[in-house]
């Protein structure tokens, strides 16, 4: 394919240094921001509803004023700078086109504006409709276009642009399941092809893991941890980000720490250098690391729970055991037979097993797969 209607893109980094974000004499929407988004590449913001990740991209465009700290674009100070100036690009969610407008003056709309020459405008406007599969579609109006095509649209209209920075307000929460599987396929297409600093705001964690070079998860305003998709996966700092990576979520279990073992109802631990942490703990293990016992090696550990309710996938099924805040969640292979209220035992890897302190609820990085006895299996 003919490269896009971007060429020679000046990139530039992000850099929230203690950022403030206050409406009022309300409590901060974000209490100070601490985040660098590198040149280049793709960040994912992600987080519940009311986390503050939209409002940390509106304040990268200039939507929403810093109350306090500094918030950079390369080596501009921006905190003062208007919108127009801020050579960022952003697509929302609710595409935002011109109802009486055609698809080519919508994406020409910008350079109109910036009144580029009409062979710029016919050049952009067509090279970036090619890159979206948007060629046959210049003449007609958003009203005859489905929901991906106008999502299409306003990609295309960014893309113009030629911007440092490109946004993304959520903007595939409009779309069916298979339309956002392939927007999120068209997205992360472009960005390999043109390198453009992009940040993503999502509240869906599988476009976050697909899309992003980088992850930000926020919570009630503070900054959680930042990674590659497979170090928040397989490295969590905390509860909230090993609940919010991987679907199903990884299984959070109380557990008492007696001194050389773990305990709660499904199971007895044997481990060793536990006297370094406090009596009551959390056992973290994702549903994908739970097996059969009869499949496991003798030395893994196994719980034994009674089986609430199973969700048939097909290959595989999701199985969910256990009573009152000791429940969890095993993926295993979908081809057995299993009853509601029959106990089920399962085993799993020690390795895979993570701890995380029941107040603060921070991961404690200790060694794990300790070589210990066989642990016991507690019947419910």
């Amino acid at each position: 394919m003919e490269h896009g209607p971007v060429t020679g893109i000046a990139v530039a980094s992000i850099e929230f240094k203690g950022v403030v974000k206050r409406y009022a004499d309300s409590v901060p929407t974000l209490p100070g921001l601490d985040l660098h988004i590198r040149d280049g590449e793709f960040m994912v913001l992600v987080g519940p509803s009311g986390c503050g990740k939209s409002t940390t991209l509106r304040m990268i465009a200039g939507l929403e004023s810093v109350t306090a700290g500094e918030l950079w674009i390369g080596d501009r100070l921006v905190n003062e700078l208007p919108p127009k100036d801020r050579d960022v690009a952003m697509v929302f969610q609710n595409y935002a086109l011109y109802p009486h407008m055609t698809v080519f003056e919508n994406m020409a709309f910008g350079l109109r504006v910036r009144k580029q020459p009409e062979a710029t405008i016919q050049s952009q406007v067509e090279a970036a409709a090619e890159s979206l599969g948007l060629s046959s579609l210049l003449a007609r109006k958003p009203g005859q276009l489905s929901g991906g095509q106008c999502q299409r649209v306003a990609l295309g209209r960014a893309m113009v642009r030629d911007p440092q920075v490109f946004l993304f307000d959520e903007p595939l929460s409009n779309l069916d399941a298979e339309l956002r599987v392939q927007m999120r396929g068209s997205i992360g297409r472009l960005h390999r092809e043109f390198g453009t600093t992009s940040v993503y705001v999502t509240h869906d964690q599988v476009e976050a893991m697909t899309l992003g070079s980088r992850i930000a998860i926020l919570n009630g305003g503070e900054l959680m941890q930042v990674g590659t998709p497979m170090e928040l996966y397989g490295d969590p700092d905390n509860v909230f980000v090993a609940g919010f990576m991987g679907s199903p979520p990884m299984n959070i279990l109380p557990a008492r720490n007696v001194g050389h073992s773990l305990e709660n109802r499904l199971m007895r631990l044997p481990r060793e250098g536990l006297d370094r942490f406090g009596a009551e703990l959390l056992l973290g293990l994702r549903p994908e690391n739970l097996c059969p016992a009869s499949e496991a090696p003798a030395h893994w550990p196994r719980l034994t729970a009674p089986v609430e309710m199973v969700e048939t996938l097909g290959a595989e099924m999701l199985v969910h055991l256990g009573e009152g805040d000791e429940r969890l969640v095993a993926r295993l292979p979908g081809l057995r037979p299993l009853t509601p209220g029959e106990n089920l035992t399962l085993a799993f890897d020690p390795a895979a097993l993570y701890l995380f302190d029941a107040n603060t609820r921070l991961r404690l990085r200790e060694a794990r797969a300790v070589a210990a006895p066989q642990p016991e299996a507690v019947s419910p």
